[in-house]
């Protein structure tokens, strides 16, 4: 039996890699992305904190809905009070309906993330015309109203198709959050050239572990702890990247907030704290274009 493969990268041990800094000699880079998503009233896909009820689910949708209006305000006070830098993963129709929304992304200077039209809809499940055309509106809506396209893409619920890496890079984007394997940057084969992984996190991110394993927002936030002092350590040897995923409806929820910012001072306080980059994730992308070929594990 052959095993099927994605022919998009090779193995590669981490321990057997280049070793490189961030910049100013840094050796974790950490970043917060922040899912921020908008939600077709009584359509099928999306979130659900506990059960579904029959559509529309009005319950469910207002649930999503409070992160549009209350929590990611919060957590915008809360990443300025820290001086956070965030990476926000913008649905394109949020321009249409909430555009207080993303002029308050801009106004904090958080760099805008592609992530599809809206978490209503599965653009990886498209035929690939289709899907072509909804990220090239997607980065379109974006471009017009920034100013510039963003560099980098995460597919709505995390669900590519087998051709979303070669239609981003067709697009002209950087970097894709969909492959969520490494620790590090690494590169990844396209029919029109390369394109950059980045770190995203799975267990650090709050939807499965808030929605699926039930665990409470300290129990959350004390994973992220551990896992940033695991890593701040092991960066000693090797630069790594470090992120926490959140979502506006989750973390925005003011009991969970009171845990988040505890565990974020927490981390800003650790005594090897001044081996971390606070980062995003397309500064860490215009970095790696700086090294040396062969510096970032490729194909």
């Amino acid at each position: 039996m052959v095993l099927p493969t994605h022919d998009r990268f090779n193995f590669s041990p981490i321990t057997t890699r280049p070793n490189y800094d961030w910049p100013g000699g840094k050796r974790l880079a950490m970043y917060i992305a922040l899912n921020v998503e908008t939600f077709g009233f009584g359509m099928e896909v999306g979130p659900v904190l506990g059960g579904g009820l029959p559509m529309p689910d009005h319950r469910n949708w207002s649930w999503r809905e409070y992160g549009n209006r209350v929590g990611l305000w919060r957590l915008l006070e809360l990443f300025g009070e820290l001086n956070l830098p965030a990476a926000c993963l913008c649905n394109s129709y949020l321009y249409d309906t909430h555009p207080e929304v993303m002029a308050g992304i801009r106004n904090h200077g958080h760099e805008i993330v592609g992530h599809g039209r809206t978490n209503s809809e599965k653009p990886g499940a498209r035929p690939e015309d289709d899907e072509r055309r909804l990220i090239s509106e997607a980065t379109a809506a974006i471009r017009h109203h920034e100013g510039r396209a963003p560099s980098g893409w995460m597919t709505p619920l995390m669900m590519p198709s087998g051709v979303t890496l070669d239609l981003l890079r067709e697009a002209g984007y950087t970097y894709v959050l969909d492959w969520p394997c490494d620790d590090q940057p690494f590169w990844m084969k396209t029919r029109s050239g390369p394109l950059l992984s980045i770190p995203y996190p799975i267990e650090t991110n709050d939807f499965v572990p808030i929605l699926q394993l039930h665990h409470d927002p300290v129990q959350f936030v004390d994973t992220c702890v551990r896992q940033f002092e695991e890593m701040v350590e092991q960066s000693e040897q090797q630069p790594l990247v470090f992120a926490i995923s959140l979502h506006t409806m989750i973390f925005g929820q003011p009991h969970r907030l009171r845990a988040l910012r505890e565990g974020l001072r927490q981390m800003v306080a650790h005594p090897l704290f001044d081996r971390v980059w606070l980062t995003r994730p397309g500064d860490i992308a215009g970095h790696c274009l700086t090294l040396p070929q062969g510096t970032i594990a490729t194909v």
